[in-house]
């Protein structure tokens, strides 16, 4: 099932694209990094290989039109990670209450700053997250990773030394089992040849060992 929707339809509505596969055993939301949206070719990329391994995703916009504007003027909330982990909290609230989406196991993808609210919502949210996956993030940033229950993968390019450091650090405080690993040739962005590819695979199999097997 492909669908474009909207989410939080009551508050701030969000453009999403939800795809669930046949027989999913989960469902990954994604949350972009800064100055980004749903329609980003890295998260999109990364979402094909996790529906080929049997993962349901929903991207979404954090930001509504409005707040994108007045963002591109100041950048006043892509570095607010309180205020993303609120609205990405918020949609995971939404994802366990509709009949397409309660029953599956829920993972979060998050990007630059979006890392940081995914794990934000991983503590706020500990019995809701089965699992999170880091794609150059900035857990850092995170405002409570000892609350962090649910297993977190932290990928990070080896050409992208500041924020290596940044997810030793942020590692060594996370509350549940970690891993940091480390791709090689990669920048920022993973715009190098075949270092998306990893980070896609890495992730889907991460999805897939730490998420509960889903009773049908």
């Amino acid at each position: 099932m492909s669908a474009q929707m909207t989410v939080l339809s009551g508050g701030p509505a969000l453009a999403a694209d939800l795809h669930i596969p046949a027989g999913a055993r989960g469902i990954v939301v994604f949350a972009h990094g800064s100055g980004s949206s749903r329609r980003s070719p890295r998260n999109i990329e990364v979402a094909r290989t996790l529906h080929y391994a049997g993962l349901g995703t929903l991207l979404f916009d954090l930001l509504t039109d409005a707040e994108e504007r007045r963002d591109a003027v100041d950048a006043s909330l892509r570095f607010d990670i309180g205020f993303l982990t609120e609205r990405l909290t918020a949609v995971v609230d939404e994802v366990k209450t509709r009949p397409d989406t309660a029953a599956l196991p829920i993972g979060l993808f998050g990007a630059s700053t979006g890392a940081a609210a995914a794990l934000g919502t991983a503590a706020a949210r500990p019995e809701a997250i089965a699992s999170v996956v880091s794609r150059g993030g900035r857990p850092d940033l995170a405002p409570d990773l000892a609350g962090v229950e649910a297993p977190t993968l932290l990928l990070v390019g080896s050409r992208d030394t500041q924020v290596i450091e940044m997810n030793r650090s942020a590692a060594a405080q996370l509350g549940g089992p970690h891993e940091l690993y480390i791709v090689e040739g990669a920048t920022h962005l993973f715009e190098e040849p075949g270092t998306l590819d990893v980070v896609a695979e890495r992730a889907a199999a991460w999805f897939i060992r730490t998420m509960p097997v889903r009773a049908h």
